[in-house]
């Protein structure tokens, strides 16, 4: 099914780590090729993370080659890389499935594989984890050894730092593998990057940092060499307390255009397995993006506005920050995979009368909460965090889905949320909010395109606090919030008695509109509330507290994400499964009228 060049193909043969180990180290060559050319054939189908993966195939092999895994224990910082050893785990039958509903997760997970010894997503949390075990394990007076392998971009991160930090002061039996490729998602920045650089180039004059923190360090190596690669790691083997190893490899290797762009081959969508061309996708007129909206829109305010400022913690594309940066340079900051850092940089920049946009991903913006709360929020500080990938984000799965930011961030006093319902009022939102606010103010929208094609309005400043109405009746009330107001449209229209079905759209969790929700109260007998965030502590259950507040017995219905981990699929199938899609919805409603 999967085109293969290599004849005598060594990777048929290859189902777990104990197979790997009888080959002879000769052949270990060819089978990094054939790994290369099993993830490209099935990526390139069936979408996911390529660039990362390829880049470590030699050193995965040597991993697994070396170490008796899963008995000594390998944990991969954030995951994306992780496919090869996925293959090589016992899962190279169903790899296919990868990142589809019911199929194995894209990234590393315990309840997948005991070869998966900890579950990642996020990035930067490898060294804690694997110096946890390590510690255990010598509690326990095991003999096993740890690996983290951590990339140039999420060892910049603080967490990082802080297990270095600690780990330096152990004895615990710690391997640190700093796999060097110069690149994140996006280049990797910072002094960090800049001194790995010049330690690449031999021009590094300062002592090396690793060893000033008391590991022995190696390096560094050719991380393709993979017989380099087994050598090393057999000598590191043999030596006591907490080593970092420093490998240089290039993200994308074996796939020219992956290696030539690797910002864009990070996860590329369809493309032509044998010549890596992208597949072009139809060319018929579509919505923007949010986030593209986000982008164009933050760069006309900038241009307006001298007190604008971007941030983002190294997510410059995905965010679309980039066409600032690219635009207006010296007021767009990409700060890293820092998200504390970006959240206080913000506050302190606003203490000086700038206007801080800090672009955050919904999920990553939980490793700031601290800050939020403590340099924002407290402060009155009108930072303006603009959530991108809210609600489910589909293939990514249960560590990238943005269903938290509604509950997490409501209980903090002095601050506003507010989910646009379409292209039209995020742009507005922005606008207004970049005008002058007293409180700082989340805004969140949904990963992927959006509803209107005609989005680039004239701006209109939004009162805040303020809902609308889009549809009236006269017996069932429906109160959205954000952008999955398009399903709950689609549902009315289908219902056998629409007219009896008011829609009003909420726009703020935060400051709710209670003047409108009174006279909602007065007049329906049935509310129903629908989000796509949890159901705890979101914008449900700030109506179901406005209604115990004010003594109304109406009848409440509460439709959301439950409280369980939602997997990974397409946004489709997973709101099907929550009960979210256009035709549940519908189903629902029609129950009730």
């Amino acid at each position: 099914m999967y085109f293969c060049s290599v004849q005598n193909n060594i990777l048929n043969h290859i189902n777990s780590p104990k197979e790997l180990r009888l080959l002879k180290q000769k052949d270990l060559v060819q089978l990094a090729q054939e790994l290369r050319e099993f993830i490209i054939n099935i990526v390139a189908t069936k979408e996911g993370h390529l660039g990362a993966s390829l880049g470590v195939i030699e050193l995965t092999i040597a991993l697994h080659y070396v170490f008796n895994t899963p008995e000594d224990q390998l944990i991969w910082d954030v995951g994306h890389q992780a496919y090869g050893h996925k293959i090589l785990t016992k899962r190279k039958a169903i790899f296919h499935t990868n990142r589809q509903a019911k199929g194995i997760s894209g990234f590393p997970k315990r309840d997948e594989s005991n070869y998966d010894a900890f579950g990642v997503g996020h990035s930067s949390t490898s060294i804690s984890a694997a110096l946890g075990m390590a510690i255990a394990s010598k509690l326990k007076h095991e003999n096993k050894h740890h690996i983290a392998v951590i990339g140039d971009a999420s060892i910049a991160s603080g967490m990082a730092f802080e297990g270095l930090n600690h780990a330096g002061v152990t004895d615990a039996n710690l391997l640190v593998i700093l796999n060097d490729n110069a690149i994140g998602i996006d280049p990797s920045v910072g002094a960090l990057k800049q001194y790995l650089t010049n330690v690449k180039k031999g021009t590094q004059k300062q002592d090396n940092i690793f060893e000033a923190l008391n590991f022995n360090y190696s390096g560094p190596i050719d991380g393709h060499d993979i017989h380099k690669v087994i050598s090393e790691l057999e000598r590191l083997k043999t030596i006591k307390g907490p080593k970092f190893l420093h490998v240089i490899t290039t993200k994308g290797k074996g796939l020219k255009q992956a290696e030539e762009d690797q910002v864009k081959y990070h996860a590329p969508g369809l493309f032509d397995a044998k010549t890596g061309d992208l597949i072009a996708k139809s060319a018929s007129k579509q919505p923007p993006k949010y986030q593209d909206v986000f982008g164009y829109t933050i760069v006309e305010l900038a241009k307006a506005n001298k007190n604008i400022i971007g941030i983002t913690p190294a997510m410059p594309t995905g965010s679309s920050l980039k066409f600032m940066m690219d635009k207006i340079p010296e007021r767009a900051f990409d700060v890293g995979i820092a998200e504390q850092h970006a959240v206080t940089l913000a506050a302190g920049m606003a203490t000086q009368g700038l206007v801080p946009f800090c672009n955050i991903y919904s999920t990553f913006l939980q490793r700031a909460y601290d800050q939020i709360i403590h340099d924002v929020a407290l402060q009155k500080l009108p930072v303006i965090f603009c959530l991108d990938r809210a609600g489910l984000v589909g293939e990514d799965g249960a560590t990238h889905h943005g269903i938290y930011d509604l509950s997490y961030l409501r209980c903090i006093p002095n601050l506003i949320i507010f989910a646009p319902r379409n292209e039209i009022e995020l742009r507005n939102i922005m606008y207004t909010a970049q005008l002058g606010l007293e409180h700082p103010i989340a805004i969140r929208y949904p990963r992927g395109r959006g509803v209107t094609t005609n989005w680039k309005q004239p701006f209109t400043k939004i009162e805040i606090g303020k809902g609308i109405r889009l549809k009236e009746g006269n017996a069932i009330a429906i109160l959205s919030i954000g952008t999955i107001a398009k399903n709950v449209n689609d549902a009315i229209a289908n219902c056998n008695n629409s007219d009896t079905i008011s829609h009003y759209d909420m726009r703020f969790v935060k400051p709710l509109d209670e003047k409108l929700l009174h006279s909602i109260f007065k007049k329906y007998e049935t509310i129903i509330t629908i989000e796509d965030n949890t159901i705890k502590g979101g914008f449900g259950s700030a109506v179901l507290e406005f209604a115990s507040a004010h003594n109304y017995n109406t009848n409440i219905k509460l439709l959301g994400i439950p409280d369980t981990f939602i997997e990974h699929g397409s946004v489709k199938q997973l709101q099907n499964i929550v009960g979210l899609d256009t035709e549940s919805l519908t189903d629902f409603i029609n129950g009730l009228v």
